[in-house]
């Protein structure tokens, strides 16, 4: 790490790991736009409205039009649970909120700012990347402050008792950042093991997750959204296997636990 990132203080750091190819970052809503458009040529119809009731062959929405399907797909993010529970279901997914900031750093003296950045995930938890000419970073939510549902508002005292100060140990440079915006957003959270639900229902064969990522989605989105389609047309998986992320496992109390999240 020192010869490579000379800028990164490896201080109580005994191994690391960098990946040098097929790993990244991208934007998340550019790759959603591509989905949908392409999805769109190839006949999907999207309609803006909210699923308030769901069946084993139909779903209610707000504006109370009923639409029957032999196959639905609960992939309702952050509110998953809520949607399963109207059919009475139990699922394990419920929205928890995740604040990043945009943070800018002016030199200091003989601490210029880093060069070639990866994203990078300090044992702490707390993580950043570069974005554009800034930085933006984040951490997991201390004990007793990572509630279901909380309001989607930026908690700044993350930033001040948490995230920075574990940045300017890590980075010297970063002790001069400066937060110049921010955000608040929700994970889709898997209580039981932090990793994906996908598959179908153990008793109702009409419907099928692709639920609870943990904040893995967008990245595992690819895969998953080939997986379901398969087990959709050919009624199994063809390219890859994903029966151990089934809903079973929950009922069994089994689970396959994340331990990368942030």
């Amino acid at each position: 790490m020192r010869a490579r990132f000379a800028w990164v203080s490896c201080d109580g750091v005994a191994l690391a790991s960098l990946g040098t190819a097929n790993e990244g970052w991208f934007d998340g809503p550019a790759l959603m736009q591509a989905f949908r458009r392409k999805a769109r040529e190839l006949g999907a119809q999207y309609v803006a409205d909210e699923v308030v009731g769901l069946e084993s062959n139909a779903v209610t929405l707000r504006s109370g039009e009923r639409i029957e399907a032999r196959t639905i797909v609960l992939a309702a993010g952050p509110w998953s649970g809520e949607v399963a529970a109207t059919a009475g279901i139990a699922l394990p997914v419920e929205p928890r909120r995740r604040s990043v900031f945009v943070f800018d750093v002016r030199p200091l003296e003989g601490k210029g700012p880093p060069g070639p950045t990866p994203l990078t995930i300090d044992p702490s938890g707390t993580w950043f990347r570069p974005e554009g000419r800034f930085y933006i970073g984040g951490t997991t939510p201390a004990d007793g402050n990572d509630s279901p549902g909380a309001p989607l508002e930026v908690q700044h005292q993350e930033w001040d008792d948490m995230v920075w100060p574990t940045l300017a140990a890590r980075v010297p440079a970063f002790e001069a950042a400066k937060v110049v915006n921010s955000w608040a957003g929700y994970y889709e959270y898997n209580t039981f093991d932090q990793n994906g639900i996908v598959g179908r229902h153990p008793e109702t064969e009409s419907l099928i997750f692709a639920t609870g990522f943990s904040g893995h989605g967008i990245q595992q989105s690819p895969a998953v959204g080939r997986a379901v389609a398969e087990l959709i047309v050919h009624g199994s998986y063809r390219t890859l296997d994903l029966s151990p992320f089934g809903y079973e496992r929950i009922s069994r109390g089994r689970p396959i636990r994340e331990l990368n999240v942030v």
